[in-house]
């Protein structure tokens, strides 16, 4: 009888270390799935390990239930009072016709593919017959030219924005690193800052299709001139929440790391690269993820009113069509933009979490 009362005892005791063991792992992968806005399958997880049902069952609620629940009481909203604002394109659309606009979209996107894969196959039957005759000097090869479809648009919006994304990072980082060192530096660029922080896309836009118009005059395929010109738009009204926040975190650096620094003689580069980016780097992706979200909200305006290849020109293509299905494009265009800029956040929030320990605590 005390064997078998031992025996249960180190069975539990088993059972107890591979439960915790299994919880250390949850814990450990809980941060990705956060990050990966996943955060609601830590509580299964947990359940499924043998943890508190009745602790696990509110977190499930907090961070799955309630936001199914405000979603839906939103759709619900929308399909019961849209169907009562009447516009000059008709009523305003409901889930059920924005979501069979999706529909119609991306089937015109797959004809349109289809088309150039049939236009690529027919030129290439065509040249290969000419090579075959001995007629290689009249094989040539034309690019497809039909119409940009909704997808296609989508990854011009994308290329535009991470292009200026890129460029107002490679100028905001270093000139905050700057300003962060030197109180002469930030000084003298503290004022210009302020001055051109606040000003709209709508100013800027106007000025950089002018510059790049004169400057700009070999466009190449790859670089269009309207793609350059949003691309600038975008870094000219992005970069300053990166270039502030770099420059509050470089001056926040404790004085104690900067001094180890002097004493061992760092040189200013190794300095800068072993110092004062690891220790800013939290309040740098934190600028990152500002600018990103502004970048993209000035490009679909840049592309609206400068009537540029992107999400923003199919926007005012839609509003300039006045079809009954209009509205509802226009619609499935504006949910389009909001769940890329929720990913594009999330994407920097994961790199972030990646690069900075801070993040991932």
């Amino acid at each position: 009888m005390a064997m078998t009362t031992i025996d249960n005892a180190d069975l539990d005791e088993a059972k107890e270390e591979r439960r915790a063991r299994r919880l250390t792992k949850i814990n450990k992968v809980s941060t990705y799935l956060d990050v990966m806005g996943l955060g609601f399958l830590v509580p299964i997880m947990r359940m499924a390990a043998g943890d508190s049902p009745k602790q696990q069952l509110s977190a499930l609620g907090r961070t799955l239930v309630v936001p199914l629940i405000g979603i839906t009481l939103f759709i619900f909203a929308w399909a019961s009072l849209a169907p009562q604002v009447q516009t000059s394109l008709g009523a305003i659309p409901g889930p059920a016709a924005v979501m069979e606009q999706a529909g119609v979209l991306y089937d015109d996107h797959v004809a349109e593919r289809a088309k150039a894969d049939a236009f690529m196959e027919r030129q290439e039957v065509r040249n290969q017959a000419l090579i075959e005759q001995g007629l290689e000097e009249r094989v040539k090869w034309r690019s497809y030219t039909g119409k940009p479809t909704y997808f296609d648009q989508i990854f011009t919006s994308l290329w535009t924005v991470a292009l200026g994304f890129l460029i107002a990072t490679l100028l905001a980082v270093p000139l905050g690193i700057m300003c962060g060192l030197s109180p002469i530096v930030n000084g003298a660029l503290n004022p210009l800052i302020q001055i051109f922080k606040p000003v709209s896309p709508l100013a800027w836009l106007p000025i950089v299709t002018m510059v790049v118009s004169a400057l700009y005059v070999n466009a190449s395929d790859a670089l269009p001139k309207s793609l350059v010109i949003s691309a600038l738009t975008v870094t000219l009204c992005s970069l300053w929440p990166t270039l502030i926040n770099t420059a509050l975190g470089v001056s926040s650096i404790d004085r104690d790391l900067m001094n180890v620094g002097k004493v061992l003689q760092l040189p200013r580069l190794t300095t800068i690269r072993k110092v004062v980016l690891p220790s800013a780097m939290p309040l740098i992706f934190t600028g990152l993820r500002l600018s990103l979200g502004v970048g993209w909200m000035v490009l679909i305006a840049a592309e609206l009113l400068a009537q540029n290849p992107g999400l923003g020109k199919f926007v005012w293509d839609e509003f300039q069509n006045g079809s009954s299905d209009s509205l509802a494009r226009i619609m499935v265009a504006v949910l389009t933009i909001g769940i890329i800029g929720f990913l594009l956040d999330r994407i920097m929030y994961a790199l972030q979490a990646a690069f900075t320990y801070s993040a991932q605590r």
